[in-house]
């Protein structure tokens, strides 16, 4: 940067920022610039030059200021100039060199500074009085580097998986059949460190009062409570709009996006218009970029069958009928597939150091906290212990992972009673993507103790006592149910009745995508004596949240079990029936409610998640600078001719932007390869994604990771 004044006196006429040198020893390199950025509690280097040498009594006194008004008083601004007191505290300088005309300075920022961009001015003190003269601005940054930062994160490997990596993987499905879809967080694409400042800017926090809002900037646990609230727009016209309907018109349904990239570019060229469709997967690939963009170390974590407790009482409540079909007019609870937030690693001053570490953190707008669609931080070291009460929104995210899942048969006279189900259903093979690996951890562990154990029953019981106290005039808290019942919360512990059969869905084929459906419902009499069952069988098509879309099935049998008799009754469900229905999330429910001869009653359930295929090739060694030729090998999975089909691919350091290639027309359940070249940009491992698009079917996906060598 060039700098002149008319002024006359000793001035710096030029700076250079180092921005090569600071970008390595800060892991900073990877983002595009212009400006430099740095990460706090860590020095970094400048060369000034001056219009002539310092003399013995001169000395640079330098002033760097974010946000409006700044002030020190706020700490949004620094005066410090060589030799001023401890370092730690405030920001300090340090002469490194001096020669003629150049000075070579180190400047260190507080590991608990504001971060943000930062506007930097000098003068030089001699005895003229001189106006501060700008140098530029840069960019200032969490250090999850810095023992002494609230970010810091004690692992090389998880940093540069949880901080650095710009791909990543999140796990969707059903939890009997797990399947990892490739995202591309891209925080070191063009302009995305920007947009990630830009969206704290947008902030009613900020829109409201600028100044108190950029100093609180030094707390992970505001930024990122700030965050979950401008990822969806529920309340303040943030980047992504949730639909949870089925249907995508006016914008692009959410299973399209296989990165943050496009949605943030969106967001921001179309003056900060929320970007249409996001379900939750979308919404956490979004945070983890912001976050892992702003130095916060974050991953995206998987919870199959997660509960969404409406109303706080511990249990998720299903209503159905006697085809076991869920009635959607009074069942306000729900149990998804499976739901996706995130987790940042940070210390919790607010709580104390046993809580510090992951700390769950929701920008699905499901429910609001303090009056606004958030969710967290919430301590997961809180939620394992039950300790509900800590800030913030710990009931929820309790709930997700531990809520008991109660069905209740309501009759048609509008009476109802409890039906046995399994309560360990909830909160299954919570997931996330292994450091340095595509495989899948189960960090269940982390959130409760083992399903069964004395231990997990007694976090629970503590759990319900710190949400239900004791009124003061000591009476039980009642919670309002559904149809205007109130239930104690005593009801809450008590399982219904066992009954004396047993029953399970086993698939007799592989549920192909097109294909007909084969599969038995296996009924077991654990009693010595004969047992007329009335059985009645529903398929609905559903979205990942279980929300029925389309029955596809419904009918009834009556079998006879002997003495401890196992039986299977045959279902089909043919591709025609299924086809017009099936959303793209490609699930079906099955339920069968089973009537026993003594009054007693089963609820049998099953997701199916229908399967499709792609596979991905690399031909030859892929290096920076280099053309290398890719072969996808695709299948029409349908028993019909298609057309219009297209395969985009996407991938961060291996091509600009998004690629767009016609397929030719695929004959019924024909295999094609499509073939196409990338030029790597970046080195290291570069996740490639694909994604065939058809009007004729939902979307199929896949990735690869490509290693990537450095130019020769």
């Amino acid at each position: 940067t060039s700098l002149s004044s008319p002024c006359s006196g000793i001035r710096v006429t030029e700076v250079d920022w180092l921005s090569r040198k600071n970008g390595a020893t800060h892991h900073t390199q990877e983002y595009p610039g212009p400006e430099l950025v740095v990460r706090r509690g860590q020095a970094f280097t400048l060369v000034l030059e001056l219009n002539r040498p310092l003399e013995d009594r001169e000395t640079v006194i330098f002033t760097v200021e974010t946000g409006p008004q700044a002030s020190e008083d706020r700490h949004t601004k620094a005066v410090f100039q060589v030799l001023e007191p401890e370092v730690g505290k405030n920001w300090t300088v340090v002469e490194e060199a001096q020669m003629e005309n150049t000075v070579t300075i180190s400047i260190t920022s507080p590991p608990n500074a504001v971060i943000g961009r930062y506007l930097m001015s000098t003068r030089v003190s001699s005895r003229r009085k001189q106006s501060d003269r700008k140098l530029g601005e840069f960019i200032l940054l969490f250090n999850p580097w810095c023992p002494e930062d609230d970010v810091f994160l004690d692992s090389e490997e998880e940093r540069q998986e949880y901080v650095l990596n710009d791909s990543g993987i999140i796990f969707r499905g059903v939890e009997k059949h797990i399947r990892a879809q490739g995202w591309n967080y891209g925080q070191f694409e063009e302009d995305i460190l920007n947009i990630c400042l830009s969206i704290l800017d947008r902030s009613p926090l900020h829109q409201n009062d600028p100044a108190t809002d950029v100093s609180h900037r030094h707390d992970p646990i505001y930024v990122s409570r700030a965050i979950s609230a401008m990822v969806n727009s529920n309340n303040d016209r943030g980047v992504v709009q949730g639909q949870w309907q089925g249907k995508y018109g006016g914008g692009t349904s959410p299973l399209h996006w296989s990165g943050s990239v496009a949605i943030l570019h969106k967001w921001f060229k179309g003056r900060f218009k929320p970007v249409k469709y996001g379900q939750c997967w979308v919404f956490a690939g979004v945070m983890c970029t912001v976050l892992r963009c702003l130095g916060i170390a974050t991953r995206v974590v998987s919870n199959f069958n997660s509960a969404h407790d409406t109303d706080r009482n511990l249990s998720v409540d299903k209503y159905v009928d006697s085809f076991g079909r869920t009635l959607e007019d009074l069942t306000e609870d729900s149990m998804w597939n499976f739901h996706v937030w995130n987790e940042s690693w940070f210390a919790r001053q607010d709580l104390g150091p046993s809580y510090n570490g992951w700390q769950v953190l929701d920008a699905t707008p499901q429910e609001e906290s303090e009056g606004v669609f958030r969710c967290g931080p919430a301590s997961v070291t809180a939620i394992r212990e039950g300790d509900v009460h800590l800030a913030h929104d710990g009931p929820f995210v309790f709930a997700e992972v531990n809520a008991d899942y109660i069905t209740w048969l309501w009759h048609e006279d509008e009476s109802w009673e409890r039906v046995y189900s399994d309560t360990k259903k909830i909160g299954r093979c919570i997931s996330t993507k292994a450091v340095g690996s595509d495989s899948r951890v189960d960090i269940t562990g982390l959130y409760k103790y083992p399903e069964g154990s004395r231990k997990e029953r007694q976090v629970y019981r503590k759990a319900v006592r710190k949400l239900f106290s004791v009124e003061a005039s000591g009476r039980r808290t009642r919670i309002r149910r559904a149809g205007g019942r109130g239930l104690w919360r005593e009801d809450l512990l008590e399982p219904a009745a066992k009954p004396n059969i047993t029953g399970k869905f086993k698939m007799l084929e592989p549920p192909r995508l097109g294909h007909d459906l084969s599969l038995a419902l296996c009924l077991a009499n654990l009693t010595s004596r004969a047992q007329k069952v009335r059985v009645n069988l529903s398929a609905a098509t559903i979205l990942y949240t279980r929300r029925p879309v389309a029955e596809i099935l419904r009918k009834s049998h009556s079998v006879w079990l002997g003495p401890e008799e196992e039986k299977q009754i045959p279902i089909t469900i043919s591709y025609s029936q299924y086809k017009e229905d099936l959303t793209e999330d490609k699930k079906i429910l099955l339920a069968a409610m089973c009537f026993v001869t003594k009054g007693e009653k089963l609820l049998v359930e099953k997701d199916i998640t229908l399967e499709d295929f792609i596979t991905i090739k690399v031909l030859g060694p892929a290096v920076v600078g280099v053309a290398v030729v890719v072969k996808v090998m695709v299948v029409n999975p349908l028993l019909e001719k298609v057309e219009d089909c297209v395969l985009m691919v996407e991938g961060s350091g291996l091509l600009q932007g998004q690629l767009s290639i016609d397929v030719p027309t695929l004959e019924p359940q024909e295999r094609a390869s499509v073939q196409f070249n990338i030029t790597p940009t970046k080195s290291g491992p570069r996740q490639l994604q694909v994604d065939l698009v058809s009007p004729h079917f939902p979307d199929i996906k896949g990735f690869v990771i490509i290693h990537v060598a450095a130019a020769k």
